[in-house]
């Protein structure tokens, strides 16, 4: 009997009529590794670090022997061999075992591209061993390998086709390759142009947004009906534009917020390259991309005379910006990736201080001299669109509205009950002015579940208010990413974790580029014990924005110490401007690093402010999906000596 083992959706063996074949699970997972390694085989020693990590060597070769006993024990049942065992070797056979897995010599260029290209999308469409996972670097690396391997036949299969592509049919099958292309690597500036190729948008990238905004808005639906009835679903569609606010604009007071075309300044690009020519090159570029703003309507550029001169003078930066009505800065700076040099750009809000946009562009490319131009008639388009999505969000507002709602977010900057309370005063009379205004709904919603983190009193009705609000704010903007992200926040400290997972992807989704969108992304993901997940998301959060609150750098650490990477968790908490929030981590990572006498440190300063502290009390209340999950952290607890 012919079986296959499937990677893509589900981890599952199957035979040869398609029926699931029962077989442990970290089983299928070494299979899958062994598949990708040279000779088909490993020693014991690898197999247990990808499995599980190097914490506890002794032990997990006691679980992988195990394991293979397991395994071994169910080909019997089969009648095959998989695997076989010799010394400190594991080998797999493949001529009893034949996989989906994409290796690179699987792209035979006999193939014809268009039946390459169909298998490829059948697979991609699906996630690469779905919700499978083990909690080790060397598995993380592992999947990155795999990940850039999918992507690479990908895209060469894709640009080979579509030089070919004839029939309407094989330009929908260029069309659905290059969504998936583009959802695995969105910041590669060569794919956006080879999606505006395919998408025949060279002068015109509105078909390009039309058909994302398509595919977005059948996922907004799609999840809808997942997660909410069906009144709850037809809630979530928009069905007309929201009304302008009728208010008298005599009323208006010359200094009040005024709702005007948007003002963008870019900054001339900071060098931090070893490469003092990438410098001009990137100032010329930067020049560049500020002509191809003349072209759009929709937002006013600072002359870049007046740009230069400011970007000199970082003290001063802020009061330019407000006495002449900035709303969005372009930052950008060269640095070395590796031996890469690159242009990071970023697009920030000033209002609110917050990543809207970021991408990085090689530097290298020895074409990039004469391509200057198209390259930053790219970077225009993205940053304009950018823009004029983030200004939809502010277009139909009154005013009075807009400033309250501002004042009440300048005190969610710090998170006490004072401050939450203040915001929520600036929120409700925003909200008094404009009862729709979504962004006052969803930081309203905020005030909420913080209130309940800070009080810890565990007040349900604060995180049921918090998630009606955030409800509310996504049924008036079905595109705002805030309000599925507060929406997910609430849902996680109700314990509703695949609702909130859920959330935080459409958010995501919306806002691929919002930083702080992104790591309460990763700290849902923490709390549902996929920390592998949850350290890719913080770490692109920390990358968009890499002067971020301690927040990020807790989370990054929680998903490290999850991870069974202590010491990695304690580089993260000593990254904190206030590292004390983490006391209790601190104190768990140095004990599961059996230094006792560094972890006593923290367990007396902590307890010094919290003398009834009490693990198992406090560890109920801490929404964790997995029971592994709890028992890792009471574990470092209670040796700590908590």
């Amino acid at each position: 009997m012919a079986f296959v083992l499937k990677t893509f959706g589900r981890l599952q063996l199957v035979d040869e009529d398609g029926n699931d074949v029962a077989f442990p699970e970290k089983g299928l997972l070494l299979l899958a590794y062994l598949v990708t390694t040279n000779q088909e085989s490993a020693n014991r020693t690898t197999l247990v670090s990808f499995l599980w990590g190097d914490a506890g060597r002794d032990a997990t070769l006691a679980t992988l022997r195990k394991l293979i006993s397991r395994m071994k024990a169910r080909q019997s049942e089969l009648g095959v061999t998989f695997l076989s065992s010799q010394g400190n070797m594991v080998t797999l056979d493949r001529e009893s075992l034949s996989s989906d897995i994409l290796l690179p010599e699987t792209e035979d260029e006999q193939v014809e591209p268009f039946f390459r290209l169909k298998h490829l999308v059948k697979l991609m469409d699906q996630p690469f061993l779905g919700p499978v996972h083990a909690h080790s670097r060397q598995f993380q690396r592992w999947i990155d390998e795999r990940e850039n391997c999918h992507i690479a036949l990908l895209g060469n299969t894709l640009r080979t086709a579509s030089r070919l592509a004839q029939s309407q049919k094989e330009i929908e099958l260029l069309k659905k390759a290059a969504v998936i292309l583009f959802r695995t690597e969105p910041k590669d500036p060569d794919t956006l142009q080879m999606l505006i190729q395919i998408f025949q948008a060279e002068e015109d990238v509105a078909s390009l947004r039309t058909y994302f905004e398509q595919r977005r808005d059948a996922i907004l639906r799609g999840i809808a009906a997942h997660t909410s009835n069906e009144d709850d679903a037809k809630s979530m569609r928009p069905t007309s534009a929201p009304s302008k606010p009728k208010f008298a604009a005599a009323a208006l007071e010359p200094k009040e917020i005024r709702m005007a075309i948007p003002r963008l300044v870019l900054l001339p690009p900071k060098n931090q390259s070893v490469r003092p020519q990438a410098g001009f090159l990137a100032a010329s570029l930067v020049e560049d991309i500020t002509i191809g703003f003349c072209a759009f309507n929709s937002l006013e550029v600072i002359a870049p005379y007046s740009a230069v001169q400011i970007g000199h003078h970082l003290e001063t930066q802020s009061a330019f910006f407000e006495r002449h009505r900035v709303n969005y800065v372009l930052d950008t700076r060269i640095s070395n990736t590796g031996d890469e040099v690159t242009l990071f750009a970023q697009l920030i809000f000033f209002d609110q201080n917050q990543i809207v946009w970021a991408e990085r562009f090689s530097l290298d490319h020895m074409d990039l001299v004469k391509d200057r131009r198209t390259v930053a008639r790219r970077i225009a388009l993205s940053v304009s669109s950018e823009i004029e999505r983030h200004e939809a969000l502010r277009e139909d507002l009154n005013p009075i509205a807009y400033h309250r709602y501002l004042v009440g977010r300048r005190h969610l900057a710090r998170l006490t009950l004072p401050n939450l309370r203040r915001a929520r005063k600036e929120m409700k009379a925003a909200l008094s002015v404009s009862p729709d205004f979504a962004p006052a709904l969803s930081s309203m919603a905020r005030t909420y579940s913080k209130e309940w983190l800070l009080t810890a009193r565990g007040d349900i009705e604060l995180l049921q208010t918090a998630e009606t609000l955030a409800k509310q704010a996504t049924e008036t903007r079905p595109d705002f990413a805030d309000g599925y992200r507060e929406f997910g926040v609430a849902k996680l400290l109700q314990g509703a974790f695949d609702e909130s997972a859920e959330a935080m992807e459409v958010a995501e989704s919306l806002a691929p580029h919002y930083a702080d969108v992104i790591a309460d992304y990763a700290d849902t993901l923490v709390h549902c014990s996929l920390p592998a997940m949850a350290l890719r998301k913080i770490e692109r959060a920390i990358e968009l924005n890499p002067l971020g609150p301690d927040t990020y750098f807790w989370t990054a650490a929680g998903a490290n110490y999850a991870l069974g990477e202590f010491e990695a968790s304690l580089d993260y908490i000593g990254q904190m401007a206030d590292p004390s929030l983490a006391d209790r981590l601190s104190a768990a990572s140095w004990a599961m690093l059996d230094r006792q006498d560094k972890a006593r440190v923290f367990v007396r300063r902590f307890r010094e402010g919290n003398p009834d502290f009490d693990v198992d009390k406090w560890l109920s209340a801490v929404p964790s999906k997995e029971q592994w999950h709890k028992d890792l952290y009471r574990e470092g607890l209670k040796k700590a000596g908590f």
